[in-house]
């Protein structure tokens, strides 16, 4: 090995020390117990074993690239959640939370080894081709897809041009080639209308930066028509989470008093209680939550804050279950560590982890098969991907096995080019929806019972 080598090396064994201590906590310098010596010995296991390969491999190695496969592995030993992140994917995750993107619109995540998706983003390239909720995205443009963020890299990319999807798909012995048109995904993450006269339905897609700002904007609206607004439907369906500010926030709006939500880590700053303070607007009009397999995260923690403080009936399916909180610690040389640091707690002490938010009347969706029925779900969940936390610490970790996959000879691929607009809501196409119907009878019942009791 040559000096430069070996400087590459000493330089990416210093990102691995860093990453172990941003792990392990910084009581290792202080105090060289059991765990930090057992720890110390690894480090230089490790060590003589990047210089055994670096001298003895059949074939010249990257150094760097064996390094940062090797804290990746790591890191992703501990939860699917919590990943080392490259300068470019570090720079990319800003993206997720505010500006705007060219891709297919899809959220993904890896389960038993694989890219799989959580759930299409409603009017976009991924949902007008049918792509669904437990879809396995095997290639993209016929390269494998092994890493999750590899996978997010290939698949986005500048506007209009094309990108093929090969997908695995639950039941079906085929792979199928997708051929889409890639564009602009859209920030916007909230829309309204009027479903009857008093009646107001909002949807929010994800929690960005401005999804509180146009929370209440489309409130205000809806607050401020001619007949004031009798009753309120949130659709959290296939939300798959976002910023954890916007979603204590939302909540905010409907909640006087009391906790939102707990989070509770090892460390102490990561343990904090978030709690509801008094509007200006009063808003006691019912309301009706609609979530299904889709809804996680940032979408759970309003779910269930309306729902234990019995301010809004939860309809649907049951979420997804991610109740874990992630920070990003930056790296040197541009490089982040975005790692799990705490579970967070519905206000009545419920954890959402690998359980997900089980809706107060349960309604399925039109049209779904049998077996989706009976599971009274939309596809993956968090407690079906490898490696995820128990909903409390002092639970055994549940280990799944990676399942191989199946090859048989794949489609003409097909082709579906995207609309210039996003899911425009329809009062037509939303009436025509089996969950939204019903909340909307819950709430118009409602009406009619209190007008009763005058």
């Amino acid at each position: 090995m040559n000096m430069k080598q070996k400087r590459n090396v000493n330089l990416w064994l210093i990102i691995v020390i860093g990453v172990i201590f941003l792990i392990i906590g910084f009581g290792f310098y202080r105090d060289l117990s059991a765990d930090g010596e057992e720890t110390y010995n690894g480090l230089k296991l490790f060590s003589d074993v990047i210089e055994l390969v670096e001298k003895n491999y059949v074939d010249p190695v990257d150094s760097k690239n064996m390094i940062e496969k090797a804290i990746q592995g790591m890191v992703h030993s501990l939860d699917p959640h919590s990943s080392l992140l490259p300068p470019d994917d570090f720079k990319e995750l800003q993206l997720d939370t505010q500006g705007e993107f060219t891709g297919i619109g899809v959220s993904i995540t890896m389960r038993d080894g694989f890219v799989t998706v959580v759930s299409p983003i409603e009017g976009t390239p991924a949902y007008k081709a049918e792509i669904k909720a437990g879809d396995i995205i095997v290639k993209v443009n016929g390269k494998p897809t092994n890493e999750l963020r590899h996978a997010v890299k290939m698949i986005r990319g500048p506007k209009g041009t094309e990108v093929v999807v090969t997908i695995k798909r639950k039941g079906v012995n085929e792979l199928e080639d997708i051929k889409l048109i890639r564009d602009v995904i859209p920030v916007e993450s909230v829309r309204a209308i009027v479903l009857k006269p008093g009646f107001g339905y909002i949807w929010i897609t994800n929690f960005r930066d401005n999804t509180t700002e146009d929370t209440v904007t489309e409130l205000k609206r809806l607050e401020s028509g001619k007949i004031p607004l009798k009753g309120l439907i949130l659709d959290l369906r296939h939300n798959p989470g976002g910023l954890l500010n916007q979603s204590i926030k939302i909540s905010d709006l409907f909640l006087e008093k009391g906790n939102i939500l707990s989070i509770k880590g090892r460390m102490k700053q990561n343990t904090q209680i978030f709690k509801a303070t008094p509007n200006g607007t009063e808003r006691n009009y019912p309301m009706v939550v609609l979530i299904n397999g889709g809804s996680a995260s940032a979408s759970e923690i309003v779910a269930g804050a309306l729902q234990d403080h019995k301010r809004a009936l939860i309809l649907g399916t049951a979420s997804f279950g991610k109740g874990s909180v992630q920070t990003v610690e930056p790296l040197r040389d541009g490089y982040g560590l975005k790692l799990t640091i705490a579970r967070y707690y519905t206000p009545s002490g419920r954890s959402i982890q690998a359980k997900g938010i089980e809706p107060d009347i349960i309604v399925n969706e039109r049209f779904m098969d049998k077996e989706k029925i009976n599971a009274g779900d939309h596809g993956i969940r968090e407690k079906d991907l490898k490696n995820h936390l128990e909903a409390s610490p002092d639970q055994s970790q549940d280990v799944q096995k990676e399942s191989g996959e199946k090859k048989g000879n794949k489609k003409k691929p097909k082709i579906k080019a995207p609309e210039n607009r996003y899911g425009h809501l329809k009062v037509e196409k939303l009436l025509s929806d089996n969950q939204v119907t019903r909340a909307l009878d819950i709430l118009l019942s409602y009406e009619i019972f209190k007008g009763s009791n005058k």
